[in-house]
């Protein structure tokens, strides 16, 4: 699970997107291949921010990558792309999208879009770096894992008590046995000793 590439976009429903802020890890990707790479991540994220409706979420796949885009729309006209291989989740990718939207409507006034070079955004490299483990962003997931690892130490657990429950059955058993054996010892050691009367 990887994220390969975050960008808030200015997307207008009739005309060109822009990207305002963005954050790439690339170190996957050889030196010769980053800059074509980079392009393509841009370039797909423009893309996908256009074609997705305002208000809509979408999920949309080229080759091993996957874009989740949220198109918030409304007076801002804002979009946020996370490009990530195919094996990131989805819920925690969209929850991502609404903080890192969130938190840019906050710190950045709409009056900036126009001159996106001057937005300084620093937050949204800690956020690629931070949300390559999914379950950062998402908590039901990060509780999800605490409950399968207690279940597993659970399983641990149930499965010594029904080990030891076995050695105590086999205790039981054998003191049965025993406690049979010494009955009979008891009877024939009496049988013995009944023959033989002394006077």
């Amino acid at each position: 699970m990887k994220i390969f590439s975050i960008s808030v976009v200015l997307a207008p429903p009739s005309g060109a997107s822009v990207v305002l802020s963005s954050a790439s890890d690339l170190s996957s990707f050889s030196f010769y291949q980053k800059g074509s790479v980079g392009e393509f991540m841009t370039f797909f994220s423009k893309t996908v921010a256009e074609r997705t409706p305002q208000g809509q979420r979408q999920s949309v796949q080229e080759n091993n990558y996957t874009a989740h885009v949220y198109n918030r729309g409304g007076a801002d006209q804002l979009a946020a792309v996370i490009i990530a291989d195919q094996e990131y989740p989805v819920r925690p990718a969209f929850s991502l999208l609404t903080k890192l939207l969130d938190e840019f409507t906050a710190q950045i006034p709409q009056s900036s879009f126009d001159n996106p070079a001057s937005i300084n955004f620093p937050s949204i490299n800690t956020y690629i770096q931070k949300y390559q483990d999914p379950r950062q962003a998402d908590t039901i997931m990060r509780v999800q894992q605490e409950l399968d690892e207690t279940k597993i130490v659970l399983h641990k657990t149930i499965e010594s008590v029904l080990q030891r429950g076995e050695k105590l059955d086999n205790l039981v058993d054998r003191s049965n046995a025993l406690s049979a054996q010494s009955k009979m010892f008891y009877k024939t050691a009496k049988k013995q000793n009944s023959c033989c009367v002394v006077m």
